[in-house]
């Protein structure tokens, strides 16, 4: 099922297929198999990755609770920023925001919940194609900086996110809301900032050991520009925040519908 995204004054027809997870309802969308510059600067380099799907929008509130029902995981009701104040109040949220991303959850929380859904968190190379779109963009939207295209400190007034479907002029070529703002988000990958000398050009998945594992992103507490560009990356501890959330990556034959 295609989808048809309207960006500015252009209807852009989507052809990537999209599938639903039936278990937590995830939507995802295709990335299709081949080459794409990942990085910039002196880190650019050609990459090669086997098609797959990832989460048009970030977990939400409303699944990851369905996820702590079930399992007895620990809630989102912690962060480990002294200023954070996570929106759950032990197993519940504000209803105002069911449908704005979790945050406030671990590198190991995402995984868990990821493998609870039949999937996977996405490699740092898996995001950032889904980021940069078929026309390799510097940002999802194009190659210019528009703070209006995404939930960042400039724009979010009093509030912190938003919820996952909104700023639909700024979501990338591949129909992937958010990709930049909102949220950082966790990627598989442990993090090393020389990985790119070395990584292998076909479906990397990050060195064997580090320090902290792949944010990628930008938030709505920031307003560094740099953040949000498709090919910046941060290598950060597995803390809870209230700024760090997640999207579901599935391989093929994992989809459920």
């Amino acid at each position: 099922m295609p989808v048809a995204i309207e960006k500015e004054k252009n209807t852009f027809q989507l052809v990537s297929p999209i599938i639903v997870n039936t278990k937590e309802n995830s939507i995802l969308i295709e990335i299709p198999a081949g080459k794409f510059e990942m990085g910039d600067g002196g880190d650019k380099h050609t990459v090669y990755l086997d098609r797959y799907y990832i989460g048009v929008y970030t977990v939400t509130n409303r699944q990851y609770k369905q996820f702590v029902d079930e399992t007895g995981h620990r809630p989102p009701d912690k962060s480990d920023y002294s200023s954070d104040t996570p929106i759950w109040k032990g197993k519940s949220y504000p209803e105002s925001y069911t449908d704005h991303p979790v945050v406030c959850v671990s590198w190991e929380d995402a995984v868990v919940y990821c493998r609870w859904a039949g999937g996977t968190l996405p490699t740092e190379a898996q995001w950032e194609k889904a980021a940069r779109g078929p026309k390799g963009f510097i940002y999802p939207w194009g190659n210019d900086w528009d703070q209006n295209l995404c939930r960042n400190d400039k724009n979010r007034g009093s509030q912190t996110t938003c919820t996952v479907y909104e700023y639909p002029k700024g979501v990338s070529g591949y129909g992937c809301y958010n990709l930049s703002g909102n949220v950082w988000e966790w990627c598989s990958d442990w993090y090393d900032s020389g990985y790119y000398k070395n990584g292998p050009p076909k479906n990397p998945t990050g060195p064997d050991t580090g320090s902290g594992r792949v944010g990628r992103g930008g938030s709505c507490f920031h307003d560094f520009t740099e953040y949000f560009r498709a090919a910046d990356r941060r290598g950060d501890p597995s803390y809870r925040l209230g700024g760090r959330g997640f999207r579901l990556l599935l391989a093929p034959g994992q989809q459920t519908s």
